[in-house]
């Protein structure tokens, strides 16, 4: 799982690092946030395009999501496509969720990936805890009683929310991952009842930049509490890279066994 990506310095970057961590790793399923892939703001189609040619099976969003109205018919088509699950439903193009099934040497494993988004310190929209419990609910009634390999792209400000939806859900998804903030924690864990977890998976940006934008700018709106336009930092500031986890998991249980934190420059 991979962090937001922001901007062409986090495009370019995932288009470089992104295929040979797949062949060194011998990674089977890549899931990669791409709402700021957009100049720090939004994803639209061909960005979109990219980041799956890339190597990734699933894109995740979160509030940026909706920024380029542009991408929200995709939204509806693109199945490997998701944005929150907690905006309410009849109003907000595109799904919350994603099902993919991919063969590999072993078999075929059924990944299922769900993204919410957080309340605390950003905007009031339904309950992600609720709306995790009628998603779970809708898959108890279907006829495949398998119990389903769930992975979660929690996008959040707070991390007490995030811990605290982490120990409402361990055992029941085998990955819990926050995204949103651009920082990665390092309090990656496995968690009593078998879920892998991490507050904050990073970002894929340039390093030298505030959360991956123009430090002058972010100065100057802290200093002088103007919202000046953000923007992505320039690539000449400094090293870009790709921040994630990678996690080990028994098929068999849904359990993660592993889970490890990396930043690749």
């Amino acid at each position: 799982m991979i962090g937001d990506v922001v901007g062409d310095p986090g495009i370019e970057a995932l288009e470089r690092l992104l295929p040979s961590l797949i062949k060194e790793k011998s990674l089977d399923f890549v899931i990669v946030n791409g709402e700021n892939a957009a100049g720090g703001f939004g994803l639209t189609a061909p960005l979109l395009e990219r980041i799956l040619a890339a190597g990734a099976d699933i894109v995740s969003g979160g509030n940026h999501i909706w920024e380029k109205r542009d991408i929200w018919p995709t939204l509806d088509t693109e199945s490997r496509v998701i944005r929150p699950m907690n905006y309410p439903v009849d109003e907000s193009p595109g799904r919350g969720w994603a099902k993919l099934e991919k063969t590999f040497r072993w078999g075929q494993v059924c990944w299922t990936v769900v993204n919410l988004q957080g309340r605390e310190y950003m905007s009031p929209i339904d309950c992600p805890f609720k709306a995790f419990d009628s998603f779970e609910a809708s898959l108890n009634t279907q006829d495949d009683q398998e119990k389903p390999l769930i992975l979660v792209d929690f996008h959040a400000e707070s991390t007490r929310e995030k811990e605290a939806l982490a120990y409402y859900l361990d055992g029941r998804v085998t990955v819990l991952a926050g995204t949103h903030t651009h920082i990665q924690t390092a309090d990656e864990r496995l968690l009593p009842k078998g879920t892998a977890y991490i507050t904050d998976l990073g970002m894929s940006g340039t390093m030298d930049g505030v959360i991956g934008m123009d430090k002058k700018i972010c100065l100057d709106r802290a200093r002088n509490q103007v919202l000046y336009r953000m923007e992505v930092a320039a690539p000449s500031e400094g090293k870009a890279a790709v921040q994630g986890i990678i996690v080990d998991i028994n098929f068999e249980t849904r359990k993660a066994l592993s889970i490890e934190r990396f930043s690749i420059y």
